[in-house]
């Protein structure tokens, strides 16, 4: 690879950087610290930065959320303590899913077969029901299906359907759930 070839002129950042400079200051102050801020405070931040958020979810400290525009959160979710969500593009959370401790969901990275690194994007979706435990990892372009259970410390680079257990890296379905 030749980084000196590296180049984000085509990607869209999906705000202004006026926008993105007043959301980096509003997650300094009020998602990537240790203070105990109610939920209910960073559901309205996302909000006022273009998150679709959903009633009663949960937002643990020191959360890290790139781009809150390219968010959708559904109905009693729960993102604990460092979750990193790097949202590059589009991550859906939908309904009734625990994203646990230090877990990473990853929308972007790179082309290690191209000279020039170049970034790739695609849209991450966590599907009703499912659980992504502590310290997994969940790479561009997944869909968890809907109950499945991604098991701590997994790192999942493909769909799954759902009701999958899925621990390993790389992970793999070990049964179907019920």
């Amino acid at each position: 690879m030749d980084l000196s070839q590296y180049s984000v002129a085509h990607f869209d950042r999906g705000a202004s950087r006026f926008k993105e400079m007043a959301w980096v200051f509003v997650k300094c102050l009020f998602f990537q610290t240790p203070w105990p801020w109610p939920s209910a405070l960073r559901v309205f931040f996302l909000r006022a930065f273009g998150a679709t958020v959903g009633r009663g979810v949960v937002i643990r400290a020191n959360v890290n959320i790139t781009f809150p525009w390219r968010l959708i959160v559904g109905d009693h979710v729960w993102l604990g303590e460092e979750v990193t969500i790097l949202s590059l593009a589009p991550v859906t959370i939908e309904s009734n899913v625990c994203v646990s401790q230090r877990a990473y969901l990853c929308a972007g990275s790179h082309d290690f077969r191209s000279t020039a690194f170049d970034l790739q994007t695609k849209p991450i979706t966590l599907r009703t029901g499912c659980w992504v435990a502590a310290q997994a990892f969940i790479g561009l372009g997944v869909e968890v299906g809907a109950g499945s259970l991604i098991s701590a410390g997994s790192v999942l680079l493909e769909s799954v359907p759902p009701r999958s257990f899925v621990r390993g890296n790389p992970a793999v379905i070990v049964k179907t759930l019920p």
